[in-house]
């Protein structure tokens, strides 16, 4: 059981470290929430494979790849971002 933690943590950080260089500019995200990222990703991902292909097959890496880019995308737009700027928020931010 801890085995299977363990791999799901790394391809969790596998996948989201490639979905924020997927994307250009830097990310002002940690580590664990590039992690949980790509989990998410690799889950929501699963999810509509599923839904498509009622279970006949799954989800492919690049498929979650994907998916989890998209999610980086949405968590930049949250924090005020666009597609080339991340936005920073807080004591980085830059008034103009």
């Amino acid at each position: 059981m801890l085995t299977y933690l363990i791999l799901i943590a790394l391809t969790g950080l596998v996948t989201g470290a490639l979905a924020r260089l997927a994307l250009p500019g830097k990310d002002p995200m940690s580590i664990p929430q590039t992690m949980l990222l790509g989990i998410a990703g690799s889950l929501l991902a699963g999810l509509v494979v599923y839904a498509i292909t009622g279970g006949r097959s799954s989800a492919g890496f690049v498929l979650s790849v994907a998916v989890t880019t998209g999610l980086v995308y949405l968590v930049r737009r949250r924090r005020g971002g666009s597609l080339s700027d991340p936005g920073l928020s807080g004591r980085h931010a830059v008034r103009r």
